[in-house]
Order: C-alpha cells, then sequence, then structure tokens
C-alpha cells in the first residue's frame, strides 16, 4: 500500500466539522495538535498585545487513493475558500509502521473503489 499524510491547519471552530468530513471521504484517524501561524497580513491587537487565532494542526495518514477526496472534504468542511481559514497539503510517504488494525479497512476501501 502506499500512504500520503495529510496536514490541515484549520481553526478551532472548524475542527469538529473537519475530521467528520475527512473520515466520511476515507480517512481512518487523526493526530491532534495545538497550533498558531502568521500569515502575509499583520496580527492583530488589542492595547498592544497580539490577538492570535487558535488553529488546529491535523494529520492524516491515508491511502493514496483516498488522498484527493479526502483533501477536497477537508477543503469544503474548513471553509479554506474564505480568508484566514487554514491551509493544507500532502506528502507521499516513504514508510509507514503500526498500521495493522487499520489496514483490513483500507483494504476493504480499495477493493471498493478499484474492482
Amino acid at each position: 500500500m502506499r500512504f500520503k499524510v495529510i496536514l490541515a491547519l484549520v481553526n478551532d471552530d472548524d475542527q469538529d466539522e473537519v475530521i467528520e468530513a475527512a473520515k466520511k471521504a476515507g480517512a481512518t484517524g487523526v493526530t491532534i495538535l495545538n497550533a498558531r501561524g502568521e500569515g502575509v497580513r499583520d496580527q492583530k491587537s488589542f492595547f498592544g498585545l497580539a490577538m492570535e487565532t487558535q488553529k488546529d494542526m491535523l494529520l492524516f495518514l491515508v491511502e493514496d487513493f483516498n488522498s484527493n477526496q479526502i483533501m477536497d472534504a477537508i477543503y469544503k468542511a474548513g471553509k479554506f475558500g474564505e480568508h484566514g481559514n487554514g491551509i493544507a497539503f500532502c506528502w507521499s510517504v516513504d514508510r509507514a509502521i503500526g498500521m495493522e488494525s487499520q489496514i483490513p479497512i483500507l483494504e476493504k476501501d480499495a477493493k471498493d473503489h478499484y474492482f
């Protein structure tokens, strides 16, 4: 099997919707990390204190054939077409271990999509 990792930075308020949409599109799990970031625009401030928007970093390890539909689901659920709502990208994975519990689910998805 070939895997990709999808990294999605989403607004804290959209996290649950993005995870649910990704799972409906074929993701079998997610790792959630807290994050903050800066974009090309200046940070908002209030009396000199920076007001940062909390972001969540979602990491999905997915089978290659599902990656595009999962990315599309993340884009829609995270409202990425609107300014400041996040970004997502994916990388090819050279090797993955510890996936034994998910292999039967991934094999079934592959059979359903290819055969």
